[in-house]
C-alpha cells in the first residue's frame, strides 16, 4: 500500500477535519495517508517523514537537492499544495527520479473571488475607511464603483479566466495580457487582447495572474506603474517578486495610483518593518487567497488523486517535470 504524507496546514480545528477526511478519502483509494505539519518549517524533519513515504504534500518552502538526494528510495512524487511551484527545483527533481505535480485549477475560485474582493476593497477605499473608524474619526473616503470599470487581467490561464467570468457581473470592459494566449477562448469570453502597455494604461483596476519566472520577475516596476491611471489600483494573488515592491510603495506613497491589494510578496512572512504597512492604501493580506473550507479541500483531494494516478501508471497533467522518467 502506498503511503502519502502531507506537510501541509497548522493544528486549527479546520485543518484537523481536513487531514481526517483526507485520511479517509486516501484510505478508501487504497492508500495510506499521515499528516505532519510543518510550522515552522524543518527541512530534517521533512526528509525523515520523506524517507518513510511513497509520495509528499509540500508548501511553499524551498525543495532541492539537499532533500532530494535523501529522500531518492523511497519518495517518488512531490504534489504541491496550490500552484506556484517557483520554490521547487524542478532539474534538480528529476535527476533524482522524483516527480513533482501542483493541483492546478484547485483552488482557481478561491484566488479569483479573493481577487475580486480585493480589488472591490481598493476600489472602494474600505482600508482607509476602517483606519479612519476604529481612530474615531468619521470621516467618508471616496472611492469608485467597479461597475462598467475597465479591469486589466495579467495571465488569462484558470484563475484569469474565473476572475473575467465574474467580472461579467459588473458590466466590466474586460482586457487580458498573456504570453501564451488562446485567442479564440478569450474572444468566446468576451475578453480583449492587449500589450502590456496597454493594459496598464487603460485599465481602473490590473489584476496578476501569471506564474513566476525569470521573464516575470519585476514584470510590475516603475516604468509600468507609472503607465497607470492614478485613480487605478493593482492587485497581486500570484507571487510576490512579480512586483518590485519598493517601486509599489513609492506610487502608492505619492499617489501615483489610488490603492493597491497585495496577498503575496517578496519575503514572506512579510516584515514587521516593511514600509507598505504604513500605507493606508494597500489592503494587505497574509498569502491567503486559497484559504477557503472548499478551495482547501479541492486542493488535499487532487492531491490524493494526482498520487493514486501516479501509482497507477497513469499519465497526469499536472505533472510539471515528465523527464524524471529519464532517472527512475
Amino acid at each position: 500500500m502506498k503511503n502519502i504524507v502531507s506537510f501541509f496546514g497548522d493544528q486549527s480545528e479546520i485543518f484537523c477535519k481536513l487531514n481526517k477526511k483526507a485520511e479517509e478519502y486516501a484510505n478508501s483509494l487504497g492508500m495510506e495517508y499521515r499528516w505532519a505539519p510543518q510550522l515552522p518549517f524543518s527541512r530534517e524533519q521533512v526528509i525523515e517523514e520523506l524517507q518513510n513515504a511513497d509520495a509528499g504534500i509540500i508548501d511553499t518552502e524551498p525543495y532541492g537537492e539537499a532533500v532530494f538526494s535523501q529522500v531518492k528510495d523511497r519518495t517518488k512524487l512531490l504534489v504541491r499544495f496550490g500552484v506556484g511551484f517557483d520554490q521547487v527545483d524542478l532539474k534538480a527533481a528529476s535527476t533524482y527520479g522524483i516527480a513533482v505535480a501542483r493541483t492546478t485549477g484547485a483552488n482557481t475560485t478561491a484566488v479569483a473571488e479573493m481577487a475580486l474582493t480585493l480589488m472591490l476593497s481598493c476600489r472602494r477605499r474600505i482600508s482607509e475607511c476602517q483606519t479612519r473608524t476604529r481612530s474615531g474619526i468619521w470621516a467618508k473616503d471616496i472611492g469608485h464603483e467597479l461597475i462598467g470599470a475597465t479591469v486589466g487581467i495579467i495571465g488569462y490561464g484558470c484563475i484569469g479566466r474565473r476572475l473575467a467570468r465574474l467580472l461579467k457581473g459588473f458590466d466590466c470592459r474586460i482586457l487580458a495580457y498573456d504570453p501564451f494566449p488562446k485567442k479564440e477562448r478569450m474572444e468566446a469570453d468576451g475578453v480583449k487582447l492587449v500589450t502590456l502597455e496597454e493594459l496598464f494604461t487603460q485599465s481602473d483596476a490590473v489584476s496578476i495572474h501569471v506564474p513566476y519566472t525569470e521573464e516575470t520577475h519585476h514584470m510590475v516596476n516603475r516604468e509600468t506603474l507609472a503607465m497607470m491611471k492614478p485613480t487605478a489600483v493593482l492587485v497581486n494573488t500570484a507571487r510576490g517578486n512579480i512586483i518590485h515592491e519598493e517601486a509599489l510603495y513609492e506610487a502608492l506613497k505619492s499617489g501615483q495610483i489610488a490603492g493597491a491589494g497585495v496577498d503575496v510578496f517578496a519575503r514572506e512572512p512579510l516584515s514587521k518593518d516593511s514600509p507598505l504597512l504604513t500605507l493606508e492604501n494597500a489592503v494587505l493580506t497574509p498569502h491567503a487567497s486559497s484559504q477557503t473550507v472548499e478551495s482547501l479541500w479541492n486542493i488535499y483531494k487532487t492531491a490524493i488523486d494526482i498520487s493514486g494516478d501516479f501509482f497507477a501508471g497513469k499519465g497526469s497533467p499536472h505533472i510539471l517535470n515528465p523527464d524524471y522518467r529519464e532517472h527512475c
